[in-house]
């Protein structure tokens, strides 16, 4: 008896990516949302603030509108991520995840399909708001702005697959919302992008140091600041912590692959006896 060869995973991987492309392209409610939600925060958060912002009282450090820039990167590539991975439920619902779990394909490759096109979309929409960088001083330098792309990219799939992990459990679009909210949010809010961490003293109080742990410890943290310190030059004062560029890199890269990791760990897993 022939043995039939084994399909190539790659085909499966191109596919599903290309579908989660054009989904997103038929569905321009989703790049309303994703992009112009952050812009409005950026220009209202960034001018209302502006004042009240205490390094813009010191010669040499970056303006709130500036500073407040990279994290509205990383709040695009959040509302991506929720955006792309909900498809996950919507596919389980109309059928179409149950026929792709059972193509003998590894499992693997459905994952990375998913993630790859959730991840693409994020960065693009990244780089459409990058170009509005140039409008609050972001580097001229062609090379920096180049470099920030592939952060943004690690960035975008690490994002996605930790929605790719909440959405595989999710029956319902509502909790699925309210659970990305629930862990998202805050993960942003505690990542450096609307306010700084301060270093510590001896005068510290307890609860800054618990504070300043908890916003070290978050991954997103990493990416933040390494999109700062390639879009700007300007460094934050001594009195505030900032991670090297080189652990920037190697926290995002690990938080990607690890994020990854959990979502195909998960994908191979049965749940009440079904394969979803």
């Amino acid at each position: 008896m022939t043995r039939q060869p084994t399909p190539s995973p790659w085909p499966a991987t191109r596919m599903l990516c290309w579908r989660e492309i054009i989904r997103f392209l038929r569905q321009r409610n989703r790049l309303i949302g994703a992009l112009a939600q952050p812009i409005i925060f950026w220009l209202l958060f960034g001018t209302g603030l502006q004042k009240s912002f205490r390094l813009a009282d010191q010669q040499g450090t970056p303006s709130f509108l500036e500073y407040y820039f990279p994290g509205t990167l990383m709040l695009i590539l959040l509302f991506t991520a929720i955006f792309a991975t909900i498809s996950i439920i919507e596919d389980r619902k109309e059928g179409f995840l149950q026929g792709v779990l059972i193509a003998p394909v590894p499992r693997w490759s459905m994952v990375l399909g998913k993630v790859l096109g959730g991840a693409l979309i994020a960065t693009a929409q990244g780089v459409v708001f990058l170009l509005l960088g140039w409008l609050v001083g972001a580097s001229s330098n062609v090379t920096a702005l180049l470099v920030t792309v592939p952060l943004l990219f690690l960035t975008a799939v690490a994002m996605t697959s930790l929605g790719f992990v909440i959405a595989w459990r999710m029956d319902s679009t509502q909790g699925f919302h309210a659970i990305m909210n629930l862990a998202l949010m805050p993960m942003w809010l505690l990542s450096g992008a609307f306010f700084p961490i301060p270093t510590l003293s001896g005068e510290t109080a307890i609860s800054q140091i618990g504070l300043h742990w908890v916003m070290r410890l978050n991954p997103l943290t990493y990416a933040v600041a390494g999109v700062r310190q390639h879009l700007f030059e300007v460094p934050l004062p001594e009195s505030f912590w900032a991670p090297s560029l080189t652990l920037c890199w190697t926290v995002t890269a690990c938080f990607a692959v690890g994020m990854f990791w959990g979502a195909w760990r998960i994908s191979s897993r049965r749940i009440g006896g079904d394969l979803v």
